[in-house]
């Protein structure tokens, strides 16, 4: 029989598990208390979730940031105008007024800004992709649980109810064994963000929008299309793929991929860096399951969608349902869910911001993790970053090379 631990082990347990939790109610906030949110990154996308987060019983947009002024006065529109307006987040994050922080800056600022959110004691709704390099994950995970902050990472499928479901029946085991995953964003879009050229320099804080970035000279394509140039995004794999390998992780429980292997084209896009067509190949050897993603701005077909491919049926899944197509013999029965069409009705969000959103208020209120916590934004990354590493070699990339910052040998 094993020998019972002293009883100080034990109140010494039960202590700093109290301390934890007082900790953690100590900072929730009362459900009739307005949270007052400062945004920060104000382009077109930022400005999206804005509108919705307006929406939310409860919140107040108090303060905007960005570099263009453009950007900053079209935010500040929609904040009203009695909230604070800087071009220095430096400057939003010291506000005592300020509650929390939804960031949509360019990728290569998303960590760094999150850490210094998190280190100022704001609360973090911070868009995908969470990382610009692998080396940037332990720095935000550490941040948000040693400040005991909220971060919300904006793949918001983990809020989508017919990914809530299809969760459920894959760990029910409702497809069989699961051994290979096929997932797309094909688009049809043949040019970059229009007037791009034309931008006013003085109009712009330029070496503020470089952050860690290389020095360069201003280039308005640059900064206009930043996802597409490998100093500030990541292209294709970690603005789209990112989204469905989030999920798959989620769905399926799935650790790092072992290796990857990319191919990449540039057919439409002549001043991208990061190529316009994309297929990748992630290999999970101790899960026998292959991940494929393609991806491309030049042919819409299959759009935006992921199938997981068990031995008795194929679920599909897209922003508006999911449906599950039975293999021959396998006794199990063809469904489909349309959360539109059902219980949620003409209220349902098909992109999914809006129930995302709601979840990260709900969660900084409780101080219960939100759905995409620090440390699933980090994982989702890892999966794209490999990718990219493979496409930018040219040769089949392994997660040790990864992890050492390239390919080794």
């Amino acid at each position: 029989m094993p020998a019972v631990p002293p009883k100080t082990t034990h109140r010494r347990h039960f202590l700093l598990g109290a301390a934890a939790a007082s900790a953690a109610s100590a900072l929730a906030y009362p459900a009739n208390e307005t949270l007052n949110i400062g945004c920060i990154g104000t382009g077109g996308r930022c400005r999206r979730l804005m509108k919705d987060l307006a929406g939310i019983p409860g919140t107040r947009l108090t303060a905007v940031c960005d570099i263009w002024d453009e950007s900053l006065e079209q935010a500040r529109q929609i904040a009203g105008s009695g909230a604070f307006v800087t071009r220095d987040y430096h400057e939003l994050l010291a506000r005592s007024d300020i509650d929390a922080v939804l960031i949509g800056s360019p990728d290569h600022w998303h960590v760094p800004m999150t850490v210094d959110a998190c280190n100022s004691g704001k609360d973090v709704y911070v868009e995908k992709p969470l990382t610009h390099d692998l080396s940037e994950g332990d720095a935000v995970i550490r941040a948000q649980d040693a400040n005991q902050r909220i971060v919300q990472v904006g793949t918001q499928q983990r809020s989508m109810p017919q990914f809530e479901r299809a969760r459920e029946i894959l760990g029910g085991g409702g497809l069989g064994t699961v051994h290979k995953v096929r997932m797309t964003w094909n688009r049809n879009r043949r040019s970059g963000r229009p007037g791009a050229d034309e931008i006013d320099s003085s109009t712009l804080d330029w070496k503020r929008f470089l952050g860690n970035a290389p020095l360069q000279p201003f280039d308005g394509y640059r900064f206009r299309n930043w996802r597409w140039f490998w100093d500030f995004g990541g292209g294709i794999l970690t603005d789209l793929m990112v989204h469905w390998i989030d999920a798959v992780n989620w769905l399926l429980d799935l650790p790092d991929p072992a290796l990857a292997t990319t191919i990449g084209d540039t057919f439409a896009m002549d001043r991208w860096e990061a190529p316009d067509t994309i297929q990748t190949l992630l290999s999970y050897p101790d899960r026998n399951l292959q991940v494929h993603f393609e991806g491309t701005f030049v042919n819409q077909r299959d759009k935006a969608m992921v199938e997981i491919m068990g031995t008795k049926g194929t679920m599909y899944l897209d922003r508006g349902r999911y449906e599950i197509l039975p293999e021959p013999g396998s006794g199990i029965e063809a469904e489909l869910f349309e959360p539109g069409t059902g219980e949620r009705g003409a209220d349902f969000d098909v992109n999914g911001e809006r129930p995302h959103l709601q979840n990260w208020i709900d969660a900084v209120r409780s101080r219960k993790k939100p759905n995409t916590p620090a440390e699933e934004g980090v994982r989702a990354c890892v999966s794209a970053h490999l990718a990219n590493l493979a496409f930018r070699t040219g040769q089949v990339a392994r997660l040790e090379d990864l992890k050492q910052g390239g390919l080794a040998g």
